[in-house]
């Protein structure tokens, strides 16, 4: 029996730890999420999910698309064992970012979990919600 796969999106501050610094590196430790909701999204990610990685403060727009490449396993930067990690690869560079304006401007993406809950910094991206903006990205 084949798992479907499941879509995310991760947001990182790009003069932390931006998408060159995730190609970089080859793989990166997604660490320091200290949110509740957050940490249940980090412990339901599966080996071959994939990841929208999201420029927050500075761009704020989707900008490339990832893998998880090792499910949740404790947060090394967490030394009260009660967080979690993943670790992710970069798959693709999106064609064209797709800009958190085009996002809320487009009614196909009103209720996104960016939109709806935008203090998370990981979320979950539907199915639907996942081909349109690859679609954006190719436009």
């Amino acid at each position: 029996m084949t798992k479907i796969k499941s879509y995310w999106l991760m947001k990182s501050e790009p003069d932390v730890y931006g998408w060159d610094d995730l190609i970089a590196e080859g793989e990166g430790t997604w660490d320091g999420v200290r949110n509740y909701t957050a940490r249940l999204h980090l412990r339901a990610m599966q080996v071959g999910d994939e990841v929208f990685f999201y420029h927050s403060n500075i761009g704020v727009e989707i900008v490339g698309i990832a893998q998880i490449t090792k499910a949740g396993f404790q947060d090394p930067t967490d030394e009260t064992g009660r967080w979690t990690s993943v670790k992710v690869k970069p798959v693709r560079k999106l064609e064209r970012p797709v800009t958190l304006k085009e996002i809320k401007a487009d009614p196909a993406l009103a209720q996104m979990d960016l939109l709806t809950k935008f203090r998370l910094s990981v979320s979950s991206v539907k199915p639907q919600e996942w081909d349109h903006i690859v679609r954006l990205a190719k436009n």
